[in-house]
């Protein structure tokens, strides 16, 4: 699984932590970002703190061709055309806005919203793992 922004500081982050925590180990997760920024999002890591997930030990990294090819799924978030595509692979595309430069309460809709789609990829992986 494999979850990619443009600057792997936020949205791509927050899912990553969301499905790592749901799957427990069951599904291999990755994030990245087509352009990383230097660190992760500081409204990021304040709005996952408040919901028991940390964050400050990660960094932003470079999506890299083995990753997406070594991907069962892959998920974009808003990077359009800044993100490849690689036939082959399962690709969702999640139109989330960029919590770069937004207040903590706005970044608090998007964590929660991508909370919501993660539960509900979560419920389609590991029931296909299970079958």
């Amino acid at each position: 699984m494999l979850f990619v922004c443009v600057h792997n500081a936020g949205r791509s982050q927050m899912a990553a932590a969301f499905l790592a925590r749901e799957a427990e180990g069951a599904v291999r997760v990755l994030s990245a970002g087509s352009e990383p920024a230097s660190a992760l999002n500081p409204a990021v890591l304040a709005v996952m703190a408040e919901v028991g997930l940390d964050l400050s030990e990660r960094a932003p990294r470079v999506l890299t061709d083995e990753d997406a090819h070594s991907a069962d799924v892959v998920v974009t978030m808003g990077c359009h055309d800044a993100c490849p595509t690689y036939p082959g692979t399962r690709r969702l595309d999640w139109d989330l806005p960029d919590p770069a430069g937004r207040p903590v309460e706005e970044v608090r809709v998007i964590r929660d919203e991508i909370e919501r789609l993660v539960q509900s990829l979560s419920v389609e992986l590991l029931s296909d793992r299970s079958t």
